[in-house]
């Protein structure tokens, strides 16, 4: 499948009064196009700056991309000047923000909004991007888009808000889409409502999508891949369901333990202990260790590295090393993987995996 997108090492950091904090420490992966990429971890683990370095949003000063590759349509976006990323951001890669309150301008009407981009980057005339806007609302599943593109944002709902906000992100036919935890100011109902447009969307569109979300309820109705970031960096990357019936780092362990079930009343949530590292002074070693019971000595001196487990599933944990000990998930963590089993979790979006 054809690659979109191709990010090599890539470093970030925030020169602040305390230091510097490496909030980016060498991640790598790739997009292919149409695909789901869903990037999960912890508040502060790294993915949402991951992300909005593709798109060039790292405000600097503080942030900078200290080193690596983001190659996109033969071009390192992370080599380019600001102008030419202008042509890019909003045009080919867009995003939408957790936070449809506040993604709006409350001062101008939604059909304005929409129409900016189409006139920028599609050199439509008003009168064509218009048209389009409607049609794109229409898409987004808004009712009366006619009447409404005349309205401002305070006159809508938080899920017609998040459903104007896609529209707006959607209006250059982007090859790559960044959805920066759209649902989550989002109650349930109107939360299931976004992730199936946006599964229906890519359908039509062939767009490729990067989510970044702390569910992983919500990855196993809408991703292929997932990766799952830590400190910093992505220390388990797999198909949706090779992260969710046989996932490898205890940290992954960890995240699908503390996940509620609806099956079994009786069955604890499992906390993962401690708090994440702080990113002026990086731990020696692997950066969970002190938070892993199952940790090894080398741990605590070496970082491991990716050990293959799949062509498509990769973990960076010690305890796949050959000479490591035998360490199976916990029986909450394998309870829920049987869960999942059972009611298709997980399982790919066309159904093409069993």
């Amino acid at each position: 499948m054809e690659k979109v997108l191709e990010v090599n090492d890539l470093h970030i950091s925030f020169d602040t009064y305390g230091g510097e904090v490496k909030a980016v420490r060498g991640v790598t992966f790739d997009l292919k196009k149409g695909e789901t990429l869903a990037i999960v971890g912890e508040s502060g683990s790294g993915k949402s700056v991951t992300t909005r370095a593709l798109a060039r949003l790292i405000p600097s000063p503080p942030g900078r991309i200290k080193q690596g590759e983001i190659l996109f349509d033969g071009k390192d976006l992370a080599k380019l000047k600001e102008k030419e990323m202008q042509q890019i951001r909003g045009k080919d890669i867009s995003t939408i923000f957790q936070d449809p309150m506040t993604s709006l301008n409350p001062t101008m009407k939604i059909g304005n909004q929409i129409m900016e981009g189409l006139i920028k980057h599609q050199k439509m005339s008003k009168a064509q991007a218009k048209s389009r806007a409607i049609e794109l609302l229409e898409l987004v599943g808004l009712p009366n888009p006619v009447e409404r593109i005349n309205q401002y944002p305070h006159q809508f709902s938080g899920g017609q808000r998040q459903r104007i906000v896609i529209a707006i992100a959607l209006a250059c036919n982007p090859k790559i889409l960044i959805a920066d935890e759209p649902t989550t100011a989002l109650d349930v109902t109107i939360q299931a409502q976004i992730l199936e447009l946006m599964k229906d969307i890519q359908k039509k569109t062939e767009s490729s999508i990067l989510f970044i979300t702390h569910d992983l309820g919500v990855v196993a109705n809408v991703a292929d891949r997932v990766a799952v970031m830590y400190a910093g960096k992505i220390v388990e990357i797999g198909t949706v369901d090779e992260i969710f019936y046989n996932p490898k780092h205890p940290y992954t362990w960890g995240l699908l333990g503390s996940m509620p079930t609806l099956d079994n009343k009786e069955d604890n949530l499992i906390a993962i202990p401690g708090s994440p590292p702080d990113m002026l002074k990086p731990p020696k070693g692997d950066a969970f260790a002190p938070r892993n019971e199952y940790a090894l000595e080398i741990d605590k001196e070496m970082e491991p590295p990716m050990f293959k487990v799949s062509d498509t599933h990769y973990a960076a944990t010690w305890l796949l090393h050959e000479y490591a000990p035998d360490i199976e998930p916990p029986e909450a963590v394998k309870r829920r993987m049987k869960g999942f089993a059972q009611t298709g979790a997980g399982n790919s979006k066309e159904g093409e995996r069993p």
